[in-house]
Formats: structure tokens, C-alpha cells, sequence
């Protein structure tokens, strides 16, 4: 039997992660979503695709839950993007509805899958996710990571002009404004990068990861980035269908790791068939650390206003 994979939510990410997990070959995919014939038009394309790119991959779109039976990893990017006049609060509150429907479909359906959210705000997503399936914290975990390290690594690649493989950066914390990119310990090809770029620069590189998603929602005026998300799942997908335990950025549930507990934080963590197989502990300076718990401050702020939301 091939590996199965769920993608819910064929917008943008979704589609566009669905498509990426096809090409690679080794799983069938079903592409699930609200709006009819949506998802059964965007995989019947890419099915058509397969001859061309030599995949003999299954990809299917549908409408309904049932044909996700016994997937091995359910992807959710359902959830809708800040509207005009809407608070912080009401995203929360929409998206936790949303992604507690959709987790208490999937796992009724598949009881062993490894859920990986992607729905904005991630950290609290993640978390709520984690509540409603009753999964262990090993079968549970958000991509962001990946992501907001790919971007960092980008920034450095271009300003030095060298191959963005000889960029080692990780960036940790939540996903947003406190996230944490780990200047101490990057490098390129073993060389400290505050040798390599001044304090200065480095500093306004550190700011335009943070403001990464921002600057690309500013920048098409009516979305959000896609292309790089659906890229970070795919790789989170590889190293888990794998069983390559890769070491990579990913939002999990820390329980006294990292001086933080019972929150759901970005953190470097082995990857592999089991799904978190490892988290994996980094000396950080003073500095990162005070970084890092003011991060996990944010995201238990999240986690509060969720926990306290007002009886409809």
C-alpha cells in the first residue's frame, strides 16, 4: 500500500502542498475541501500532470471526509486570513472553529495519522488541534520553522552571494513578530555569520525574517504567501514518509524543554516515521533565551484568550 496524505484546504497552500507531495511519487493524495468541485478540479489537473513529470501518484479532490480514511499524515490549511475590521480575537475564535471541525473529522478517520497544522495564528492552532484529537505530542506538530528558517537563510544567501546549502540557520519561537532566529549559532560553511556580516546589517536581516509574511502580503494586496509554505510542509512531509529523522524547525509541544511547558513552540526536532521522534536541545545565549520565553509568553497569551472564550 502507498502512503496516503491529506491536504485539507485547497486555497493556495493547500493546492499548491498537495501538488508538491504529488510530484514527489510516493504518496497518494486527497485533496479535501468545502467548496464543490473546487478541490476535485484543482487534483484532476495535477492528476493530468503525472505523465508529464512521471509520477504515478493518485490525486483525488473531494468534498467529503470519507475518502481521507486511513491517511498517514493530514495536513490542515483550512482557516481563513485577517479581513478588514476584523480583530485579533475574531481570527482566533473563526479559525479554532474550523480547525476543531476539521480535526475531529480526520482523526475519527484516521485514529494513527500524524496531523501537522499550518492554519495562521500556528502556534494556537497547533495547540488546539492537539486538545480536540488526543494525540500524543509526537503525532501533533505546526510548520513554521521551516518556513521562517528558509526565509532567514534566503536573506543571508543573497547578501553574501554564496548557495543557500552552505546556510545553517535555524529560527525558533513562535510564528510571528517574536520569533527567534538563532544569529549565535548560524553559519555559513562553518563561519560564524557575525563574522561575516556587521551587527548592524545583520540586525535589519533578523527584522525582515520576522517581517517576512508581511512583506509578501504587501506586496500582492490580496493574498499571502504560498509557494515557501507549501515547499517547508513537503520537506516536514519527506522526513516523516521518509523516515529520514532530519533535524528541522518545527512548532511542538514542549514539556519543560526549553524552560517552557505545556505550550506548542518552535523548536529544532528529529523528523521521522513516528513523527517527533526527538526534540533537540541547543545551547542558547542569554539573549536567545530571554527571546524564546517571551515568544512562549505570546503564544500562552493565545492560548488563554482560546481557553477563555466568551460562551456564544
Amino acid at each position: 500500500m502507498p502512503n496516503k496524505v491529506t491536504v485539507v484546504g485547497a486555497g493556495n497552500v493547500g493546492a499548491t502542498a498537495a501538488q508538491r507531495i504529488f510530484e514527489r511519487g510516493y504518496a497518494d493524495v486527497v485533496l479535501v475541501d468545502i467548496v464543490e468541485g473546487l478541490p476535485q478540479g484543482k487534483a484532476l489537473d495535477m492528476l493530468e500532470s503525472g505523465p508529464v513529470i512521471g509520477t504515478d501518484s493518485n490525486i483525488i479532490g473531494t468534498n467529503s471526509y470519507d475518502e481521507t480514511a486511513d491517511s498517514d499524515i493530514v495536513i490542515i490549511t483550512s482557516g481563513i486570513a485577517r479581513k478588514p475590521g476584523m480583530s485579533r480575537d475574531d481570527l482566533l475564535f473563526t479559525n479554532m472553529d474550523i480547525v476543531g471541525s476539521v480535526t475531529r473529522e480526520v482523526v475519527q478517520r484516521s485514529p494513527d495519522c500524524i496531523l501537522m497544522a499550518v492554519t495562521n495564528p500556528l502556534d494556537a492552532m497547533v495547540h488546539h488541534a492537539h486538545q480536540i484529537s488526543g494525540f500524543p505530542r509526537e503525532r501533533v506538530l505546526g510548520m513554521a520553522g521551516v518556513l521562517d528558517t528558509a526565509r532567514f537563510r534566503a536573506f543571508l544567501a543573497q547578501e553574501l552571494e554564496v548557495s543557500v546549502e552552505d546556510v545553517h540557520a535555524y529560527v525558533l519561537g513562535g510564528h510571528g513578530d517574536t520569533m527567534v532566529p538563532l544569529v549565535g549559532s548560524t553559519n555559513v560553511a562553518g563561519i560564524p555569520i557575525n563574522q561575516l556580516i556587521n551587527k548592524e546589517r545583520l540586525d535589519a536581516i533578523v527584522q525582515r525574517t520576522r517581517d517576512g509574511g508581511g512583506e509578501i502580503v504587501s506586496l500582492l494586496k490580496t493574498g499571502s504567501a504560498f509557494y515557501a509554505p507549501a515547499a517547508a510542509v513537503a520537506q516536514m512531509v519527506d522526513a516523516i514518509l521518509l523516515d529520514r529523522k532530519q533535524v528541522l524547525p518545527s512548532c511542538v509541544r514542549l514539556e519543560g524543554e526549553y524552560g517552557i511547558n505545556g505550550l506548542f513552540v518552535g523548536v529544532p526536532v528529529k523528523l521521522g516515521a513516528k513523527g517527533v521522534e526527538e526534540i533537540i536541545k541547543l545551547n542558547l545565549t542569554e539573549e536567545e533565551d530571554a527571546e524564546l520565553q517571551r515568544s512562549g509568553n505570546a503564544v500562552q497569551e493565545l492560548v488563554d484568550v482560546m481557553k477563555n472564550r466568551p460562551e456564544k
